[in-house]
């Protein structure tokens, strides 16, 4: 019986624990940015940004698909950002994206 409950509170502070370091996980992965152009007829965007650790990619000015166009509506060119972005269907996709503060 006491295996049981410690076997219990372990999982449940585990579980517990999960979802704050998914979101802290989530927040490592952005990478910053400049905007340098947006095409909302292609729903697409150019980012001149440093490394993309997630995709082992080094700093580099490429075009990016968004995986909502609603997102080209936030910024413009010259704009800082921090994003994040992922493979998905043979391409890179941003998935986030935000002002940058700093």
């Amino acid at each position: 019986m006491k295996m049981h409950n410690i076997l219990f509170l372990f999982l449940s502070t585990t579980l517990a624990l999960s979802p704050a370091s998914y979101a802290q996980e989530k927040v490592e992965e952005m990478s910053k940015g400049e905007i340098r152009k947006i095409d909302k007829a292609t729903k697409k965007i150019t980012i001149k940004h440093g490394e993309i650790k997630n995709l082992d990619m080094p700093g580099m000015t490429m075009v990016f698909q968004v995986k909502d166009p609603a997102m080209l509506d936030s910024v413009k060119p010259g704009d800082k950002v921090k994003f994040s972005a992922e493979r998905s269907g043979g391409a890179i996709v941003v998935t986030d994206i935000q002002p940058d503060k700093q």
